[in-house]
């Protein structure tokens, strides 16, 4: 998919979702926060939590389908597997030992060795490996980490994220509106306007830094679950072998070319962004499981 291709339908996208979102006020006749008599608090928090969260939620509904356009997935389809057909019946195997319902699984063409699981709900996931990943990990390091993916999904993980994130995106504009309106008062009319504006863009982008940082905290939090998981359902060794060779082929790389969807990927970020990072370093995770009580 060339680069082009891609940034028309992440500006598509995202298109969409304003659309929906505006006809949804209207239709629910939610009045501006702002009228005669000052600052409508009510109005405010439904105004935010709709923007905050139906975004959100929106974006989780078109996860599949927006993996699929943005990582021009190929679906394995289980009547005629090909090549797959090992693939397909490990993840269907792991699926069952999670009690969850068998994932689409798609492949998607990048020298990165990564992973990631995406999908509205855990009766309607996708599990994504990459061909980097199917060429340079061994059978024992891909349960590992198909294991972890799986656990992603049995754990709600796409759910509960979406879930943290929007109520961090709602309560970063309800606050960033309630400064800037304050702020507005402050000033001379003639200027209230342009202060209030102004005021909202700053404090929007600050509060936005300030929620990726708890957003990115909880992320961290669930990698460790996820690979917890990952070492029941695939063994503990498998896991850690799988973890050991993403640390060894890290310098390939990670494909950017779906961002949205790298909060899901099976990797880790340099220790100076690790603030803001979805993932914890490597090693920690490695260290971890060699600390945990589960079955090797």
């Amino acid at each position: 998919m060339t680069w082009f291709k891609r940034i028309s339908l992440f500006l598509l996208t995202n298109i969409l979702i304003m659309v929906t979102l505006t006809l949804v006020i209207n239709l629910m006749g939610i009045r501006p926060y702002i009228d005669a008599s000052g600052l409508n608090i009510p109005a405010l928090l439904v105004f935010c939590a709709l923007w905050g969260m139906g975004g959100a939620f929106i974006s989780l509904l078109m996860s599949k389908q927006m993996a699929k356009w943005f990582m021009g997935l190929q679906i394995i389809d289980p009547r005629n597997p090909g090549p797959y057909g090992e693939l397909l019946n490990t993840v269907k195997v792991l699926s069952s030992g999670a009690g969850i319902p068998m994932p689409e699984v798609g492949i998607y063409e990048s020298p990165e060795v990564n992973a990631f699981a995406t999908g509205p709900s855990r009766n309607h996931s996708l599990v994504a490996v990459s061909t980097g990943l199917l060429q340079r990990m061994d059978r024992n390091e891909t349960d590992g980490v198909l294991g972890h993916e799986i656990s992603h999904i049995a754990n709600g993980d796409m759910v509960t994220l979406t879930l943290v994130s929007g109520v961090v995106n709602a309560f970063a504009m309800f606050l960033s509106r309630i400064i800037s309106y304050v702020a507005s008062m402050a000033v001379d009319e003639r200027y209230a306007g342009i202060v209030r504006i102004a005021a909202v863009i700053i404090f929007d982008i600050l509060f936005s830094i300030l929620g990726s940082l708890v957003v990115a905290a909880f992320s961290r939090r669930r990698e460790f679950k996820a690979d917890a998981g990952g070492a029941r359902l695939a063994g503990r060794n498998n896991m850690i072998a799988a973890l050991e060779k993403l640390q060894r082929t890290y310098s390939l790389g990670i494909d950017n070319a779906a961002p949205s969807m790298a909060a899901m990927k099976i990797s880790g970020s340099p220790k100076w962004m690790q603030a803001f990072s979805s993932h914890p370093p490597l090693e920690e995770r490695i260290e971890a499981l060699k600390k945990a009580s589960v079955a090797a």
